[in-house]
């Protein structure tokens, strides 16, 4: 199989992980305080990563030049945009996170063009865009339009941070990712993640009456720490590395579609037409930017 269409498979996966992984999360943060579920999440993702490591015997040594910037990313994507993102999605709905999240391509764009790492074309821009108005139309023509309120303002900025942060994150983590695999680089970015938020989460462990605490929450961890953060890291840094920052990017405007389709399958929710036009606006969206020209 095509090494850029099995990237591509594997980055549609990954949406789906995603997709799921809004409601997974807003479940467990019912009964689990945000500071240790994201503790507890990332420490399962980093034991991931050296499983993987020691099964493979694949050890590596870090250069020294890339220590101090290599920390520096680990806690900008892994303790600030974690901490942003698991805030913001407390504080507000998790229709209101999905589109603010869905800016990230464009943030991407920006970023990618302002620090000269990828330069779109008119065509791949098009595409970023499209597929962006189409998470827009799914957000704000349901039957459930997304609210700006006062009441979901706070989290609702603290999620566009989080879009600006994993952006800058993404771009960045490129150059090092010709020099570590996918699978090293991730285990020193969860590592770094899981060490820092445990430091913070530690004053909040009293926060959450452990011994009431279901399974189904306990299994939500589980979920997002060793698919959506251990699993999705390996499958993010990957498609990074073979078809770029911003073509993998694009993938995450499916997330809200994933939802959608969810709901529909699993709770039996009915769509708007204008929801079903949004999801098929996304995926073309994806499939211009894809073939709108060679991306570095």
């Amino acid at each position: 199989m095509n090494k850029n269409l099995l990237t591509d498979l594997s980055l549609l996966f990954l949406a789906i992980i995603w997709g799921l992984n809004f409601t997974v999360i807003k479940a467990s943060l019912a009964e689990i305080d945000p500071y240790s579920f994201n503790s507890i999440r990332f420490v399962l993702a980093a034991l991931f990563m050296w499983a993987i490591i020691i099964k493979r015997k694949k050890w590596f040594t870090i250069d020294k030049k890339d220590i101090i910037p290599l920390v520096i990313l680990g806690l900008i994507g892994n303790l600030f945009y974690q901490w942003l993102f698991i805030i913001g999605i407390n504080l507000t709905f998790a229709a209101n996170a999905a589109v603010m999240l869905g800016t990230i391509p464009i943030w991407v764009a920006i970023s990618s063009h302002i620090f000269s790492f990828e330069v779109l074309n008119r065509l791949k821009t098009i595409g970023v865009f499209l597929a962006f108005a189409g998470v827009t139309i799914i957000i704000f023509y349901g039957e459930n339009p997304v609210s700006f309120g006062s009441d979901n303002f706070r989290g609702d900025i603290t999620i566009v941070i989080a879009a600006v942060v994993w952006a800058l994150y993404t771009i960045f983590s490129k150059k090092h990712l010709t020099r570590y695999t996918p699978v090293q680089y991730s285990a020193m970015m969860t590592s770094i993640g899981a060490i820092s938020l445990t430091i913070l989460a530690i004053p909040h462990f009293g926060e959450t009456d452990w011994g009431s605490v279901s399974l189904a929450a306990f299994g939500g961890a589980f979920f997002s720490g060793l698919l959506a953060i251990g699993l999705a890291y390996l499958i993010w840094n990957n498609g990074i590395k073979v078809v770029g920052a911003v073509r993998s990017s694009t993938y995450q405007n499916l997330v809200p579609v994933i939802g959608l389709i969810s709901g529909v399958v699993l709770l039996g929710e009915n769509l708007a037409l204008l929801q079903y036009i949004g999801a098929a606006i996304v995926i073309a969206g994806i499939l211009i930017t894809r073939h709108g020209g060679r991306i570095s």
